[in-house]
């Protein structure tokens, strides 16, 4: 299994509804809710990602 290094997204704001990422596993990102980290962790592809992000926008 591959160790994630998660960071808070840019996109968390102050009132602890925060969303931690990582990027540091090829083709995967993972997303996790930082209030839980013990809890779930999403796997995502790089690619699913990269348009979830654009969506974002």
């Amino acid at each position: 299994m591959h160790e994630f290094d998660f960071v808070k997204s840019s996109y968390s704001n102050t009132s602890g509804e925060c969303v931690e990422v990582a990027l540091g596993v090829p083709h995967v990102v993972a997303v996790r809710d930082s209030k839980d980290p013990d809890g779930p962790i999403l796997r995502l592809a790089a690619t699913t990602w990269a348009e979830f992000t654009v969506w974002l926008g």
